[in-house]
């Protein structure tokens, strides 16, 4: 696809602008496969309703509880791309799915309160927890690297009496993995028979490959999900990070209205700018053609990468996501620490990967990395020979 060629990739504006250790915060040199946001400009449907919105120069204020349009076009998102029913009137944007997990812990948790956090999971879960106060416990998921299964039979040995929220991040970031309804029912049980929250993280639903399928909670019906509190947004899809917009939604009204009390819309203290919910509505109802022919681009990268990295660097072992544009690469066999290793990667070779280990993604994910493939072929390449060259110098001096 020609919107996805190498041409197409401004190294000029993303070094001005990528930030969160991408291109703007990198050495001059540096390829960084780093932070999820693709290194494309976003579709011309969403620059073109930006424009127009700001052709008039004004910039008021927005309804407290989000533009019509927005709340509209979400629901039906939602219901044509996942099989989702939620009402309009149940959907919030704010600013960033990041954001929106914070509003949810915060609505939920009190001191003392404990949320089971996946370890490995992105440790945003985590951090929201922390913030409202309340204690995450992090419940070891295993890999099975021969049938790619998440082991989550020990879920319910880690629930106490303190023990208030799930979190779900489905799907799976850095695993790349979906969840199965058999999966998901198991985990609603778990849920139901404790009566915890679930924090129901989808920000990756729209990066499913095309071998794969993605299963919303929501396939258990709704109301099963009445505990279910879910956080979308646009910045791995639409590529709309910069522009800081997500929205919360559930089918539940009384929760529904505890999260609106605790994210401050109402007295003007939080809530998505305007420009962000245009932005995000335009790429709802007109550019999703671009996300499907996306994730083809990335489809390609992630195939080229597996098997480049499994067939030519030795001691590594890269696993094949069924979801996001996220590589998981067990790299124990070097003998260092994922921290250890990107350093010297960066250092040396100049490229810059994530490490796994505590900070991102928690404990269970050390002696791992990540690689953002969200890029085009030939920047992708060279990486990787960056990465094989970085590893061979480090094994001919063990």
């Amino acid at each position: 696809m020609e919107r996805f060629d190498n041409k197409n990739v401004n190294l000029d504006a993303l070094k001005k602008k990528a930030y969160n250790l991408r291109w703007a915060e990198v050495e001059e040199g540096t390829i960084p496969l780093t932070a999820a946001d693709p290194d494309y400009p976003v579709a011309p449907e969403i620059k073109k309703a930006m424009a127009d919105y700001i052709e008039d120069g004004y910039f008021s204020y927005t309804p407290k509880m989000g533009l019509k349009e927005f709340k509209s076009a979400l629901s039906r998102v939602l219901k044509e791309r996942k099989n989702e029913e939620i009402d309009e009137e149940l959907i919030l944007p704010v600013d960033s799915a990041a954001r929106a997990m914070q509003i949810i812990a915060e609505a939920f948790l009190k001191p003392g309160d404990e949320m089971l956090v996946f370890d490995p999971c992105d440790f945003l879960f985590r951090e929201a927890c922390v913030k409202a106060g309340g204690t995450a416990v992090s419940v070891p998921i295993a890999l099975d690297p021969v049938n790619r299964k998440m082991d989550l039979s020990h879920i319910e040995e880690y629930v106490t009496d303190k023990t208030k929220m799930i979190g779900l991040c489905n799907p799976h970031n850095p695993y790349g993995l979906t969840y199965t309804p058999e999966e998901l029912d198991h985990i609603m049980k778990i849920c139901e028979k404790y009566d915890l929250l679930i924090m129901n993280d989808e920000i990756w639903s729209d990066i499913i490959y095309p071998d794969s399928k993605f299963n919303s909670i929501y396939c258990l019906g709704n109301e099963r999900c009445k505990r279910v509190l879910s956080v979308f947004g646009y910045s791995k899809s639409f590529g709309l990070a910069g522009l800081r917009i997500g929205a919360i939604y559930c089918n539940d009204k009384d929760k529904f209205d505890a999260c609106v009390k605790a994210s401050g819309v109402m007295t003007t203290q939080g809530g998505a700018t305007s420009i962000s919910q245009v932005a995000a509505t335009a790429a709802m109802k007109q550019a999703y053609y671009w996300v499907d022919d996306f994730c083809e681009h990335i489809m390609n990268n992630r195939d080229f990468a597996v098997d480049y990295i499994n067939t030519n660097i030795p001691k590594l072992h890269a696993y094949k996501p069924m979801a996001t544009y996220l590589l998981y690469v067990d790299i124990s066999e070097l003998g260092l620490s994922g921290a250890e290793f990107v350093n010297y990667l960066r250092e040396n070779y100049h490229l810059a990967i994530v490490p796994g280990g505590h900070q991102f993604f928690g404990d269970q994910s050390e002696g791992h990395v990540r690689i953002c493939i969200a890029t085009s072929r030939e920047i992708l390449e060279e990486g990787l020979k960056r990465l094989k060259a970085g590893v061979d110098s480090l094994i001919d001096k063990q």
